[in-house]
């Protein structure tokens, strides 16, 4: 199994793409298998998404209905709304797996690769991503 670690700022918009950086992994590999996507946090979430057509806005608008920064919630310390932060991973996994092929992210044609991230305290987000190739078949 290939590993790599980066690092990420995601101050800059609650919907960070990072399908790029994804498929920039998978391509190094040049593998068939399965890549995880996984983000190690207790208050962000990783996810498939179209992007670029106002779907970010929406989803924005989405969680702030769901999880609403004002509600008095139990989990109280950080920035107002901190609580919510904590329940976003519930309602968006914080790991997804994607098939790969020669290298190729197999994603839908507008499937991009995303990090959702509310938490305005946390800027600073480490993505973890890991291949498991499938078994070379010319050796059998």
């Amino acid at each position: 199994m290939r590993t790599d670690e980066i690092t990420l700022d995601t101050s800059n918009s609650p919907v960070t793409d990072v399908t790029r950086a994804v498929q920039e992994f998978a391509s190094a590999t040049g593998a068939d298998g399965l890549l995880n996507v996984f983000l190690p946090h207790a208050t962000a979430g990783v996810a498939l998404m179209e992007t670029g057509s106002g779907s970010e806005h929406d989803l924005e608008s989405i969680l702030d209905n769901v999880l609403p920064r004002k509600h008095a919630y139990v989990h109280s310390h950080g920035s107002p709304g901190h609580g919510a932060d904590h329940l976003l991973p519930v309602l968006i996994s914080p790991s997804l797996t994607i098939p790969v092929q020669e290298g190729h992210l197999q994603l839908g044609t507008w499937q991009s690769v995303v990090i959702v991230d509310l938490n305005r305290d946390n800027p600073t987000r480490k993505l973890r991503l890991s291949i498991l190739e499938s078994p070379d078949r010319s050796s059998s």
